[in-house]
């Protein structure tokens, strides 16, 4: 099975239509204002505004509010919620969920375990798993731990984020076996400015 491919942190209308041309399967767009990434919602629109069928588009957020979520449902190409912070279960949200796991060490991989073990029946669509920096949430540019999640199997897909380029996303795909891959900094020129041909030569190596 190919690994699938998304692009978060995307702010310009030209980098949604590059990374499409480049053949990713999913794009992010960041709603958390502390990131250099983050967008309004008002932007969304505009900038999904040419998207062609079949891309889905994930929304991103640090533990968001319901006024945040009930202006995100009204977003007609938001597929699913990523979410980073404190994760509901699936059952609390009306979204796909996405929750987001920062790794360092086995015990970050017992408390995935844990969360999942709460869901029940009721699993999220996948778990996105990125490095551990203290403070931040993604888009640090540090290299998950691809060696405590070699082969690993939580039951749902699993989507490796972490630091992720074109130059490293071949091994990582080698030694993890994700599901998807995951990257911002790693296809960019600046916080949010993507380089297409960057995103051309990630989907490239990382399939």
């Amino acid at each position: 099975m190919r690994v699938r491919v998304k692009v978060c942190g995307l702010t310009r209308r030209e980098d949604v239509l590059a990374a499409v041309a480049a053949g990713v399967d999913a794009i992010g767009l960041n709603f958390y204002p502390p990131s250099p990434r983050s967008i309004a919602p008002e932007m969304a629109e505009e900038l999904l505004r040419d998207l062609p069928p079949f891309i889905d588009v994930v929304a991103v957020c640090v533990d968001p509010d319901a006024a945040l979520l009930s202006r995100l449902r009204t977003i007609r190409r938001l597929r699913c919620l990523q979410w980073h912070g404190t994760p509901p279960l699936p059952r609390e949200v009306e979204w796909p969920l996405i929750p987001a796991f920062r790794v360092r060490d086995a015990e970050s991989l017992s408390a995935i375990r844990a969360y999942l073990d709460r869901c029940g029946g009721l699993m999220p669509e996948a778990i996105l798993v990125d490095a551990h920096v203290a403070g931040l949430h993604g888009g640090t540019g540090q290299v998950a731990p691809w060696g405590l999640l070699a082969e690993i199997d939580f039951g749902v897909p699993l989507i490796l984020a972490g630091g992720l380029t074109p130059a490293n996303v071949a091994e990582a795909t080698r030694v993890v076996r994700p599901y998807s891959v995951d990257t911002a900094s790693g296809v960019e020129v600046s916080p949010g400015v993507k380089d297409a041909e960057a995103m051309r030569q990630f989907v490239a190596v990382a399939r």
